[in-house]
């Protein structure tokens, strides 16, 4: 039953748009929302947090799949973390544009034309199935 369990969330794992530019085309085409978090994987523990509380939770990630397109901007500090120069310039770009001050982790959720809809400083402040619904609602007012 473990097995079982295990198959299914990774079959539900979503993918995480690298290109922000690709991930608009998606969200035009698919009529979702895109989902934009900037995160220091192996440095911020509010970050890691929040991405295995919240990003990786099933219940998340079953609404996530029909209704946004996931997109992370990942600033890691240790070596062996690093990312390819082409992916470090693509966040820092959007950092410039959606992150200026620099909030890790800060989530934000976007239309398919780069416009802000709704933010999150921090972890979401409410429990993981409340900051699902609270999403998915937003989702729904804007097909």
């Amino acid at each position: 039953m473990k097995f079982l369990a295990i198959l299914f969330l990774v079959t539900i794992q979503l993918q995480w748009e690298p290109d922000f530019e690709n991930a608009k085309k998606m969200a035009k085409e698919k009529h979702e929302l895109i989902l934009l978090n900037f995160s220091g994987s192996d440095w911020c523990a509010p970050c890691i947090q929040t991405r295995k509380e919240y990003l990786e939770n099933e219940d998340f990630l079953k609404m996530a799949k029909t209704n946004l397109i996931m997109v992370n901007a990942d600033f890691p500090r240790r070596k062996k973390n690093q990312l390819a120069p082409e992916q470090v310039k693509r966040n820092e770009a959007l950092a410039e544009k959606y992150n200026k001050d620099g909030h890790f982790p800060y989530t934000l959720l976007l239309n398919a034309d780069g416009k802000v809809i709704k933010s999150w400083e921090g972890k979401p402040a409410v429990a993981v199935d409340k900051w699902t619904k609270e999403v998915k609602a937003i989702c729904d007012a804007n097909k």
